[in-house]
């Protein structure tokens, strides 16, 4: 039983693994995981993938498939509401604590700093960048205003849950002007943070993430529409 003393770590990169794959797509919603599959495709012993399967299972991204397998969750339009309501609240408490921060003084330089260089360097990227780029710099942006309100509360419970809303972001990037239109909105919501403009901060903010995912979650319906329902079974 001597592998139990690093098998935290194996766990913990298996789990990265499968959840990165996810998340850009390279399994998509529906694919078949088995112990199995898993090990053979990571290169390691079905232990490790084990825990790993389990943990995103709980994490609301692999759902049961049959008695012995499991699939990767359906992203469902309804749950994704759900999550961008209280995003959406979240975000702008996130801006008003972080402008009430600026105002006072309380916010530190390097905090500043990070979300203005998240900032600049989401404006740089062009219409022919990457999607998985494009999610990056939005979530890097995002994240350095939580940061920036300095309540580890609204950083923890974001974080959590980036993987379900990285999964469909895409979907909406690369819709032609919307990158650009983010980005204006990202910058007007960054200036009232730093003029300590709370109350504006706030709508801003609140209103960027409310519109953002009713339209994430009106194209999702719109995919969905146009895809046939899968079969059973398949490869795993």
């Amino acid at each position: 039983m001597l592998y139990v003393d690093f098998q935290p770590a194996l766990i913990d990169q298996v789990h990265d693994r499968l959840l990165s794959a996810i998340v850009d797509g390279t399994l998509a919603s529906g694919r078949r995981l088995t112990q199995e599959s898993v090990a053979a495709m990571l290169g390691v012993s079905r232990q490790p993938v084990s825990h790993a399967l389990q943990v995103l299972k709980r994490r609301g991204l692999l759902t049961e498939h049959g008695k012995r397998g499991l699939q990767v969750a359906p992203i469902d339009s309804r749950r994704l509401r759900d999550l961008y309501q209280v995003r959406e609240a979240l975000d702008g408490l996130a801006a008003r604590l972080a402008a009430q921060r600026m105002r006072s003084g309380d916010a530190s330089a390097d905090e500043r700093g990070d979300a203005e260089a998240a900032l600049a360097a989401g404006r740089k990227l062009g219409p022919r960048t990457a999607v998985a780029r494009l999610i990056a710099a939005d979530v890097a942006f995002h994240s350095a205003i939580h940061r920036l309100s300095g309540n580890r509360a609204v950083i923890e419970t974001v974080a959590d849950q980036w993987p379900h809303f990285m999964r469909c972001m895409g979907l909406m990037l690369a819709v032609p002007g919307a990158q650009a239109r983010y980005w204006r909105e990202h910058t007007a919501i960054l200036d009232a943070i730093c003029g300590g403009r709370a109350e504006e901060a706030e709508e801003l903010a609140r209103g960027h993430t409310a519109s953002a995912g009713e339209e994430t979650a009106r194209r999702l319906d719109a995919e969905h529409e146009r895809t046939p329902a899968p079969t059973r079974g398949g490869r795993p």
